[in-house]
């Protein structure tokens, strides 16, 4: 069946933006005098836990921490949010080859979508951080951790981008750089390009249709065109 929308995950995938989210959560910690650090080793390990105040409470629980309630979990994820915001224009590009695949979908009607855990909010910062270079207003479904709670490897996220699509699984595909993202797809029914970020290269992708380096070059010198992703099939 012929290609109708390409799906994104955001952070890692889009942009190298974890480092940023490292980067904020350990400002908050720091002004909050928790005297919490996270180094990008243990930030490695903490990211195989997807939402931010879910790897709060992981981080709590596997250090033996006491007296940290959910309020101040949440309120520690909207400061973290402030101020991820507010670092992103110092330091994020696309990620080589996304913006050229995604004028290539606009030029040939392919629909646009995202599906992520990360905020809708997020996701507004990142293109204004980028100088509009994502064209979220072109995008038809942008579906984050506030619309759907539920993370991934949950397929959730992708079903309800599907449906606001209007579209059936075979007829899109989304790309991903973490092993989540990719089981979440795949549960989902999709097809899925994964592509490993930064934090992700030891992640096991192996669930995925297909695996780049990155979608500047699928590993022959080419880049990742619409046509390539309407070829791949498990």
């Amino acid at each position: 069946m012929m290609l109708k929308a390409v799906i994104f995950d955001v952070d890692g995938t889009l942009a190298e933006t974890e480092e940023v989210h490292r980067e904020a959560f350990n400002v908050v910690f720091e002004q909050s005098g928790l005297g919490w650090y996270w180094s990008p080793e243990l930030y490695r390990e903490l990211l195989k836990v997807t939402g931010g105040k879910e790897r709060i409470r992981h981080f709590t629980r596997s250090e033996g921490i006491t007296g940290i309630s959910d309020e101040d979990i949440a309120s520690l994820h909207r400061l973290k949010t402030t101020h991820y915001a507010e670092l992103l224009p110092q330091s994020v590009e696309l990620r080589p080859g996304v913006e050229r695949l995604i004028d290539e979908c606009l030029s040939r009607s392919i629909r646009l979508a995202i599906a992520t855990t990360t905020t809708e909010a997020n996701v507004e910062a990142l293109d204004q951080a980028v100088g509009g270079a994502l064209k979220l207003s072109q995008f038809e479904a942008i579906v984050g951790g506030v619309t759907v709670p539920e993370k991934k490897p949950s397929p959730q996220v992708y079903e309800v981008a599907l449906a606001k699509l209007g579209l059936k699984p075979e007829e899109a595909i989304a790309i991903e750089d973490a092993r989540a993202g990719v089981l979440a797809a795949r549960g989902a029914g999709l097809r899925c390009l994964a592509s490993p970020s930064f934090y992700t290269v030891e992640h096991d992708l192996s669930k995925a249709t297909a695996i780049v380096d990155r979608l500047s070059d699928r590993g022959d010198g080419k880049p990742v065109t619409v046509d390539y992703l309407d070829l791949l099939s498990d």
